[in-house]
């Protein structure tokens, strides 16, 4: 991760109503819940989502503690305001080179 640009972006959701809250029990497949590759099931799941909610929340499978929010910023266009966005430099500690 630590040889690509990536940036941080934080933004406020003018109506959070529009942000569909995916429950544990919703999810087709407790699996899903470990890291790893998505699989086509996970796609699906996930792309049918987007064609019905603007935004939705999802456990993640990083932590158990924590929660991913998915969008499509084309279609959640006009909800949502950039708060800001900046360059993320990923602290190479965390990953260091092998060998």
């Amino acid at each position: 991760m630590d040889t690509v640009p990536h940036g941080l972006t934080a933004f406020d959701i003018t109506d959070p109503l529009k942000v569909h809250v995916v429950e544990m029990d919703e999810i087709p497949n407790a699996s899903w819940l470990r890291p790893g590759i998505p699989g086509a099931g996970q796609q699906q799941f996930g792309d049918a989502l987007l064609a019905k909610y603007p935004f939705f929340l999802v456990p993640s499978a990083v932590s158990q503690h924590s929660w991913n929010l998915v969008f499509d910023p084309g279609r959640a266009a006009g909800l949502y305001r950039l708060r800001l966005q900046e360059h993320f430099a990923l602290d190479t500690r965390l990953h260091p080179p092998v060998g």
